[in-house]
């Protein structure tokens, strides 16, 4: 996937509809207790820096989920729009959302040491504890 394209997507009831340019096609899988307790199981997303662009913002819910990240949800369907880096502007956008599905890779798997022993992906990734992310964070 060219990093230049800007993708479209939106909710499950169209409410929210955005546009987003993700940083390459890899998906990240993070199995931190918060992103399960959000979606039910791991949050598959994709790196978009800050260039995302919503329509239909008044239909968006923000919950600060810690004092470095919140993230947002549409109020009338309750699909999961982001999780957004306050300080430096990062959206990762569920992969999900995006209305072109066929060229993503799961490339990285995240607070992997939080991953509980139910389900495991096949795939061969990148593998961080929560540790490493956040070391990885503090160096930028």
């Amino acid at each position: 996937m060219d990093s230049t394209i800007k993708l479209n997507g939106s909710c499950l009831c169209g409410a929210v509809r955005f546009s987003a340019q993700p940083k390459n096609n890899h998906v990240d899988a993070c199995h931190c207790v918060m992103c399960r307790k959000w979606g039910g199981g791991p949050f598959f997303s994709a790196g978009c820096g800050d260039a995302v662009n919503f329509d239909g913002v008044e239909n968006i819910t923000v919950f600060n989920s810690s004092s470095w990240a919140e993230r947002g949800f549409c109020q009338k369907c309750g699909t999961h729009l982001f999780y957004r880096l306050k300080r430096e502007e990062h959206y990762a956008i569920p992969v999900g959302l995006f209305d072109r599905s066929n060229e993503w890779v799961l490339t990285e798997q995240i607070f992997i040491e939080q991953k509980p022993a139910f389900y495991s992906l096949g795939e061969d990734t990148k593998k961080l504890t929560g540790a490493e992310v956040f070391a990885q964070y503090s160096k930028k």
